[in-house]
C-alpha cells in the first residue's frame, strides 16, 4: 500500500513524499536478486573453467586439498556471496544515489528521514541489517512489518533512519513520439505542489541562515533536477530553483 509523507522543514517549507509500498519495493528486490544469481552463476562459470583447462599437475594436487586450504576456500565463497548480496545493494545505492538497478526500474529511491539524501553510514546499515531479515525467513518478518509501519519501513529503514519513495518522473511527450515538441521545450514539467515549494523557497531564502539555505536548495533542486532541459541541469541548485520559479 502506497502512503504519503508530508515534511515540514524547519523554515517552514513543506513538501511530500509518496512512499514506496510493499509490491514496488517486492519487485525492485526480485529484479535485483535475479541480477545478482546471474553474477554470481557468471563468477561459479568462470571458476570451472579455469579448473577445467589447468595443467594435469594442479588438477592432481588441487584434488587433495589440505584443512587449511578447505577453510581457505570455503571462507572465500562465503565472502564473494556476501559481496554478492548484500554489498551489491551498499555499493549502488551509496553511489547510484539511493538507487539499484532494480529499484531505478521500478522508480524508487532510498533517502533519509526528512528527505535528505541517503548517506554512506545509513546506506550501509539498512543493508547489514538486511542480512538477518533475508535469514529471518527471507523478509517475511520485514514484510509485516512495513505493513504495520505508518512509513512503510522494514527494520533496516529503522535502524537506519531511511525511507523509500517513488522517484516520480513526468514523461515529456518528445521522448513518447520519438521527436521534439514543443511541450519538451518548457524549463520543466512539475506538479503544482513543486512549483509551490519553489515560490516558497524563492521568496524566504534571504532569511534563511547561509547553510541552511544551500541544504534546503540541494534537497529541493535534487528532487526536480532529473526532470528540467539539459541546459538547466547545468545550473546550481539556488539558479536553478530561480529559473523555475521565474518561469
Amino acid at each position: 500500500m502506497d502512503r504519503t509523507l508530508r515534511v515540514r522543514t524547519p523554515e517552514s517549507i513543506a513538501f511530500s513524499y509518496e512512499l514506496a509500498g510493499l509490491g514496488s519495493r517486492f519487485l525492485a528486490v526480485s529484479i535485483d536478486v535475479a541480477l545478482q544469481t546471474l553474477v554470481l552463476i557468471g563468477i561459479v562459470w568462470a571458476f570451472a573453467y579455469s579448473y577445467s583447462h589447468l595443467p594435469r599437475s594442479m588438477l592432481r594436487a588441487a584434488s587433495r586439498p589440505t584443512k587449511v586450504e578447505e577453510s581457505l576456500a570455503i571462507a572465500f565463497i562465503a565472502a564473494m556471496i556476501f559481496l554478492i548480496y548484500f554489498g551489491y545493494f551498499i555499493l549502488f545505492e551509496s553511489f547510484w544515489n539511493g538507487q539499484t538497478p532494480g529499484k531505478k526500474l521500478m522508480g524508487l529511491r532510498v533517502v533519509r528521514d526528512g528527505g535528505y539524501p541517503a548517506d554512506f553510514a545509513s546506506i550501509a546499515i539498512r543493508n547489514l541489517i538486511r542480512v538477518g531479515e533475508m535469514a529471518a525467513g527471507l523478509y517475511a518478518i520485514s514484510a509485516v512489518v512495513s505493513l504495520l509501519s505508518p512509513e512503510n519501513k522494514r527494520l533496516g529503514d529503522m535502524a537506519a533512519g531511511t525511507l523509500v519513495v517513488r522517484d516520480a518522473r513526468a514523461a515529456k511527450l518528445a521522448s513518447l513520439l520519438g521527436e521534439p515538441s514543443a511541450a519538451a521545450q518548457r524549463p520543466a514539467m512539475l506538479n503544482d505542489d513543486e512549483r509551490a515549494l519553489i515560490d516558497r523557497f524563492v521568496a524566504r531564502r534571504d532569511g534563511m541562515a547561509p547553510g541552511s539555505r544551500a541544504a534546503m536548495a540541494a534537497r529541493i533542486a535534487q528532487r526536480v533536477r532529473s526532470r528540467v532541459s539539459r541546459d538547466l541541469q547545468q545550473l546550481s541548485d539556488e539558479e536553478l530553483l530561480t529559473r523555475l520559479s521565474a518561469s
